[in-house]
């Protein structure tokens, strides 16, 4: 199975990425193995992740969620909080 997922850098900044798996992906991250972007701005911080039938949907789904303004990206997080949190 893969994810996306969006990671919260040091500098307050948000990451996009996809992986199989993301305790691994998040660990390369924080030990500045993982994308360029995120080795200047540790640690960072797992805030959501979704998951994908193959490579090719978490590609796609990436490329959506990457094109979203920083506002719509913090209430995808937001909603996916709150339905963990609350059921709803």
């Amino acid at each position: 199975m893969w994810h996306v997922y969006i990671l919260k850098c040091s500098d307050g900044s948000l990451y996009t990425g996809i992986t199989t798996d993301i305790c691994r992906r998040l660990k390369e991250h924080n030990n500045k193995k993982g994308g360029s972007y995120t080795r200047s701005r540790l640690p960072a911080t797992l805030l959501y992740k979704e998951n994908c039938l193959n490579r090719s949907q978490a590609l796609k789904r990436e490329l959506q969620v990457k094109s979203l303004p920083r506002a719509k990206k913090l209430a995808l997080i937001e909603n996916a909080l709150d339905f963990l949190v609350k059921g709803v």
